[in-house]
């Protein structure tokens, strides 16, 4: 299993993400809002807000919510304003963690995230003590059984940087300016990915093991699951069978 989507492939494996899709709309609405409002709201000149109207569509989120997102972005409907900030910190076996908010009262959610690290047996760093072990990368992943040999055509004649057979899946790295280009093409050459991102990949991995592999689990859990929290990232590897040991 790959180490840098282990956390989403986790997610996907304890139906989390289906139980938790009200927070899921509540984070894409928060997203659409400032990307429409940093880059306009013209989806087609904005990569970003296009990125998250997609993840939108996928989580099937109703039409008229996303545009509402968009017009509260552009001033069209008054709304909170939201800042953006990223939280560094360390968690359970010396993992690295970055999390990714979005804000309207900024000392209320660093005392949450503080206190959540806490809890979960790590803790918050100084800004810049663990973003130095991330890449910002597009990531998109297909299913095992893909024509590996088409798709790496096809991916890096479009730009991409990477695709690699993994354990569970076959991934596609690129450049963030970059992801939609390769992504279209892919999809143009038929192929139906079952995820694509713009994500934080680690450069390193801890592997993890036993307690501290559960209370990392705990951790990524409590993060997500706050309202503020826009994404989780972190350099942590779990095999398969102690995945299994611990489901």
């Amino acid at each position: 299993m790959s180490g840098h989507n282990k956390w989403s492939t986790i997610k996907h494996k304890k139906g989390a993400a289906d139980a938790k899709r009200g927070k899921v709309f509540t984070k894409l609405i928060k997203e659409i809002s400032v990307a429409a409002k940093l880059g306009g709201g013209d989806p087609a000149g904005n990569p970003r807000l296009r990125t998250a109207i997609d993840k939108a569509k996928e989580e099937n989120m109703p039409k008229d919510n996303i545009e509402r997102a968009i017009k509260k972005g552009t001033g069209g409907m008054e709304g909170v304003t939201y800042e953006e900030i990223t939280y560094e910190g360390y968690g359970p076996g010396g993992a690295a963690v970055l999390v990714e908010v979005m804000t309207d009262n900024r000392n209320r959610t660093v005392s949450d995230v503080r206190s959540i690290f806490t809890k979960c047996n790590g803790n918050m760093g100084e800004t810049g003590c663990v973003s130095w072990l991330f890449d910002k990368k597009g990531l998109i992943v297909f299913p095992k059984g893909t024509d590996l040999e088409k798709m790496f055509e096809v991916a890096l004649e479009a730009g991409a940087e990477d695709v690699s057979d993994e354990e569970e899946q076959i991934e596609v790295v690129t450049d963030p300016s970059a992801f939609i280009e390769v992504r279209e093409a892919l999809e143009k050459a038929g192929f139906k990915y079952e995820s694509a991102e713009i994500t934080m990949i680690p450069q390193t991995m801890v592997k993890l093991e036993g307690k501290p592999a559960e209370s990392m689990l705990k951790l990524m859990d409590r993060l997500e699951d706050n309202d503020d929290v826009q994404n989780v990232y972190a350099n942590f590897d779990i095999s398969s069978e102690e995945m299994e040991r611990m489901m």
